[in-house]
């Protein structure tokens, strides 16, 4: 058996800030193609074309702001899902089974109007505003998807491996860090840009508590000028514009990864 050749990747730092910086370049294009295209177009889209892209961006906004955040939470839980203890396992358990098990639109109704309260009466004095309040809902509930993602890639990396580093004198937890959990999150990056790109097309569903993007942008309108076909069709527009142009760097970050995984 001959001895896997050893890969040299370019700097994974320059790399990923590159990619960072070439996405935002590109959705900074996008709305400002987006913004001169729906100013041309007749009523009533024209005279309102700043509100589709203020819901656009409000809506993009909350995309990224929330996976990130769910990232760190899937990350946690599903972690904590593969642990052999069953005190650090049931928590994790609870979560994943709470949010897979109700309605995304329960769920920011429920943050929104039911946790300040619920805090409150414990003596924790928090005001959420409804662009937080999408956020937490969004994040925990595409983290309970994460974590179920991240344990499969978990247990999908060999048990040798594990039995190899303890053997080596790392801890549990470096073992964890150092050896499993990057090998696991290369295996779970095509599952993980599904769920990211999900989440965009859920945040649609923070217009239930008032919050200016994309689709109570299009609703607003559409209540104005009595004309549901061009601004839903316009909506539908602008939500597959931002998710093929997502969908492009999220392709690229999955190329990368095989890449550094040869």
């Amino acid at each position: 058996m001959t001895a896997a050749k050893p890969v040299r990747p370019g700097p994974p730092g320059g790399g990923l800030l590159l990619w960072v910086a070439g996405a935002v370049l590109a959705f900074l294009a996008l709305f400002f193609v987006i913004t001169l295209i729906l100013r041309q177009m007749p009523d009533p889209i024209g005279p309102r074309a700043d509100l589709f892209v203020e819901g656009a961006r409000m809506t993009l906004q909350l995309t990224v702001v929330s996976g990130l955040i769910g990232l760190v939470i899937g990350m946690i839980a599903g972690i904590q899902k593969t642990s052999a203890s069953a005190w650090v396992r049931a928590p994790a358990n609870f979560f994943v089974w709470i949010i897979r098990g109700t309605p995304l639109l329960v769920q920011i109704l429920f943050v929104y109007n039911a946790l300040p309260p619920l805090l409150q009466g414990i003596g924790i004095n928090v005001q959420l505003n409804e662009f937080w309040s999408a956020v937490i809902a969004l994040a925990l509930n595409v983290g309970a998807y994460n974590a179920e993602v991240i344990r499969a890639g978990i247990l999908a990396i060999p048990r040798g491996q594990t039995e190899a580093a303890r053997s080596l004198g790392l801890s549990g937890a470096q073992t964890m860090g150092t050896v499993v959990l990057p090998q696991a999150l290369r295996i779970v990056v095509p599952p993980l840009v599904n769920n990211l790109v999900a989440l965009l097309k859920d945040s649609s569903l923070a217009s239930s508590i008032a919050l200016l993007e994309l689709t109570l942008a299009g609703s607003r309108v559409s209540s104005e000028s009595f004309q549901p076909i061009p601004v839903l069709t316009t909506v539908a527009v602008v939500y597959l514009a931002l998710t093929s142009v997502m969908t492009l760097f999220t392709d690229q970050l999955e190329r990368r990864v095989k890449i550094a995984t040869r």
